[in-house]
């Protein structure tokens, strides 16, 4: 009868979801998260239960919500309540309905003791990075045709302090107010800063000049190298928002990809960045810059536009990072900013190899 819950009414329901295509199925089918067990249990070690208490989540689960929370740009509150109201994502991470979820606190606390972990002297979710990166080679997702770097701006919540307080923290000090508020202190953030973001404006029909739009933003940047061929993150960095761009190329060069094509935009030219190239034995695919109160010629105007469809691919791994539920970071400080952007780019590059894979199939 209409209304009355049969037996099967679940398993219909995710058969529907899967007739629609859930992405999070597809991703379990393909992604073989086992690889990061091994490195898990090394930077969040267990008891061993031996004096009881509720058994721990699963590490490979546990890093399966953080996966769901990244890609989804979720708080901890948000990620329990979807995981018990969805149930794709109730598959995705092996749950039936009667099964214990997480609470906000599992999974802060889960996050924590991977923000905190070192594996051989290195950060935990960079070792967890190289692990995926290592698992996409062996799939034959090789990085080649050269590589293409660029860096996005990670908002963050805004902070009210005082001119005073912004000296301090700028000085690498805590102010002397904050040191006998220690539940304020923990409220602020001292790693993330303010930068401005130019908005370039399109020439006008008549020639006339317009002005370049100026958007100050306050957080952290996600600085990426893709590999051309498959689109793929290779290699990332996090900083605070003011960091200049260009410095961090040094950082990005990948030395696994078989061509030898460096794209990025006038941000990472400099003299001792084209030094660094050529001393790697890579090429050059910088853009130009415009000669100061001179206007750029013609053969350089064109060179950067050839370049430009090249390096425009990177913008959509942005793109994809960003909308209603993007990357924000909604955190205290540059190590917690650090392992939830290194999440989402492990996140990103799961969600591409999915499509490259069933791309593959199709052709």
């Amino acid at each position: 009868m209409r209304g009355q819950r049969g037996f099967f009414d679940v398993e219909e329901r995710l058969k529907d979801l899967s007739a629609k295509g859930d992405d999070l199925e597809r991703l379990n089918g393909i992604v073989d998260f086992e690889v990061f067990r091994p490195d898990l249990a090394r930077a969040v070690p267990r008891s061993d239960g031996l004096k009881g208490g509720r058994p721990a989540f699963n590490h490979v689960f546990m890093f399966k919500v953080l996966i769901l929370q990244a890609s989804h740009g979720l708080s901890d509150e948000r990620t329990e309540y979807l995981i018990k109201d969805r149930l794709s994502f109730m598959r995705f991470l092996g749950l039936g309905l009667s099964d214990t979820v997480p609470d906000a606190n599992t999974i802060w606390t889960f996050r924590e003791a991977l923000t905190r972990a070192k594996l051989d002297g290195k950060p935990a979710i960079e070792v967890l990075f190289r692990a995926y990166e290592a698992a996409l080679t062996r799939a034959g997702f090789l990085a080649m045709g050269g590589q293409i770097i660029d860096a996005s701006i990670v908002a963050a919540p805004k902070q009210r302090n005082t001119d005073g307080e912004k000296t301090e923290i700028k000085a690498g000090r805590i102010p002397e107010a904050w040191k006998a508020e220690p539940a304020k202190l923990r409220q602020k953030d001292r790693d993330a800063r303010w930068t401005v973001k130019w908005s370039k404006a399109k020439p006008s029909d008549d020639g006339s000049p317009r002005l370049d739009l100026a958007v100050p933003a306050f957080g952290y940047k996600n600085h990426i190298g893709i590999d051309r061929r498959h689109g793929l993150i290779r290699t990332w960095a996090a900083t605070d928002a003011a960091r200049y761009d260009g410095a961090q190329l040094p950082n990005l060069i990948s030395k696994r990809n078989t061509a030898s094509d460096v794209w990025a935009d006038t941000a990472y030219r400099s003299k001792a960045n084209e030094r660094l190239l050529a001393g790697h034995a890579l090429v050059s695919r910088i853009h130009r810059k415009k000669p100061k109160g001179k206007p750029m010629s013609a053969i350089v105007a064109r060179a950067n536009g050839i370049k430009s469809k090249i390096r425009a691919a990177v913008e959509h791994v942005f793109a994809r990072q960003k909308g209603p539920m993007g990357l924000v970071v909604r955190t205290i400080g540059l190590a917690r900013a650090t392992v939830k952007i290194g999440l989402a780019n492990i996140a990103y590059n799961m969600k591409r190899a999915v499509w490259l894979t069933e791309r593959a199939a199709v052709t």
